[in-house]
């Protein structure tokens, strides 16, 4: 599924109009995005939860040459499913 196949589900699921459905889904992006640059956390109970986790700087090879290369430190979104996710799936 992608974010147009999405929206059309939250619109048919909802009762809502496409362009009201739009407003929606990129309001629930915008806001996970902007918490996540932040440092926070989002929880969804039964759903699961969005993280930050921070990686350290680390030497690497370039897979073509064979080469060190240092690669920089980063942060990565994470998500960790919740119980109702996991069983919904299972």
């Amino acid at each position: 599924m992608n974010k147009n196949e999405l929206i059309g589900a939250v619109a048919e699921s909802s009762g809502l109009s496409r362009n009201d459905a739009t407003k929606a889904v990129e309001g629930v992006f915008d806001t996970i995005t902007s918490t996540l640059s932040r440092g926070d956390e989002v929880r969804l109970v039964g759903f699961g939860t969005f993280s930050v986790a921070k990686r350290k700087a680390s030497t690497g090879r370039n897979p073509r040459t064979g080469a060190p290369m240092q690669i920089p430190a980063s942060t990565q979104p994470k998500f960790k499913a919740g119980k109702g996710l996991k069983d919904a799936v299972n």
